[in-house]
């Protein structure tokens, strides 16, 4: 059946035209103008249940690709002021690629010349749909050309931060106020992370080249590897189990949390992080379910702004897979983000704490779980 229908959604765009099969129990007792009612009902069902589901696609890429913290606190200037004696060999070998890190982004007076930094850019996601764990997935496969949207993000440390990002009209505020990180948007009621305060995953990737090195400074170097023609070193970080407790809780645990960082032994600078997260789910009667989540940053195009070496473009693949209860087939999924830094500027005058307050409900609710000793 062929159709001309108003667009329910929005009054002021053009009609659209209906070909899709109509059942016969919708005319059954309507004539006339009453089918077109019934019809019209129908319609708009039809494209409240389509924007819900678009709007939930939307809110998983927000939060998993848009917004995930790294999984440990960093340190302050650890990476660059430790000595490298009195370490293993891989422990050394680490700090001296972190200290080539340094000279290759600006140099340590340039990175400590930074107090604070904003950057503006733009992002392009897409997700495919999710597929039994031994089929071929691929996020490019996804319908349409990715969902388009931009980023601002302002840091005085790397437990204090703030993040609005936006993505084809839905929106996700994160924050951290060195106490606490914290999450809100149109669709979720805000809430706190548990585990200590920890910096955004974004920031890391080629941005805040002082907190990479301090991020790495207890890395050991685990070897070598190629990527895309660079021969790299391979510097392996490991959250530690206090840490992992602390962000798991009666109902489910964090069983590790590991990062790798790509260090171009060319260049010396950071061209690739990558990082795998393994969560289980604890059942009562199936068993438990296992959650891996594996992400990996590609980090391009380097340019000095004031002295300090930033990336300004990359691509980050993320690969979540879900497996273990009994009687259920394993499935997985793949997402994926390009991103371009178009602005960004250091020593912001006037960038207070106030600017880094979580919402107030928040605010009420993680002074009772301080009360209660919970995260």
């Amino acid at each position: 059946m062929r159709i001309l229908c108003p667009n329910y959604d929005r009054e002021d765009s053009l009609d659209t035209i209906l070909e899709i099969p109509i059942q016969d129990d919708m005319f059954a007792s309507n004539t006339g103008g009453g089918r077109l009612q019934t019809l019209a009902v129908w319609v708009k069902s039809q494209a409240a249940n389509s924007n819900s589901g678009r709007n939930a696609e939307l809110q998983l890429l927000l939060n998993v690709v848009g917004s995930p913290l790294i999984p440990c606190p960093v340190p302050v200037d650890q990476g660059i002021t430790r000595s490298i004696r009195d370490c293993s060999i891989q422990a050394s070998t680490a700090k001296y690629i972190v200290q080539q890190y340094v000279a290759a982004t600006g140099g340590q007076a340039a990175l400590n010349s930074v107090n604070s930094w904003y950057a503006v850019g733009k992002v392009t996601m897409s997700a495919s749909d999710f597929h039994m764990s031994d089929e071929s997935v691929s996020a490019s496969s996804s319908k349409g050309r990715g969902e388009i949207g931009s980023f601002v993000l302002w840091q005085k440390t790397p437990e204090l931060w703030y993040l609005e990002l936006i993505v084809s009209c839905c929106k996700v505020s994160a924050g951290g106020n060195g106490k606490l990180n914290w999450r809100q948007s149109a669709a979720e009621q805000s809430h706190a992370s548990r585990g200590p305060p920890r910096p955004l995953r974004r920031a890391l990737q080629g941005l805040d080249p002082r907190s990479t090195a301090n991020l790495f400074g207890d890395a050991v170097c685990i070897g070598e590897k190629v990527i895309n023609n660079e021969d790299c070193f391979i510097l392996k970080l490991e959250s530690n189990s206090a840490t992992l407790r602390s962000r798991g809780s009666s109902s489910f645990e964090i069983i590790h949390h590991t990062l790798w960082g790509y260090f171009s032994q060319r260049t010396g600078l950071l061209i690739k992080f990558e990082d795998s997260h393994l969560l289980r789910m604890i059942g009562k009667k199936d068993g438990s379910i296992f959650w891996e989540t594996s992400m990996e940053s590609m980090i391009e195009d380097y340019r000095y702004i004031d002295g300090v070496n930033i990336a300004h473009s990359g691509k980050t693949l993320v690969t979540l897979f879900r497996y273990g209860q009994a009687g259920s087939a394993n499935h997985k999924r793949k997402m994926e983000e390009t991103w371009n830094i178009q602005e960004i500027d250091f020593n912001i005058k006037g960038l207070t704490m106030d600017h880094f307050l979580p919402p107030a409900d928040l605010k009420k609710d993680s002074d009772a779980d301080d009360q209660e000793s919970t995260p």
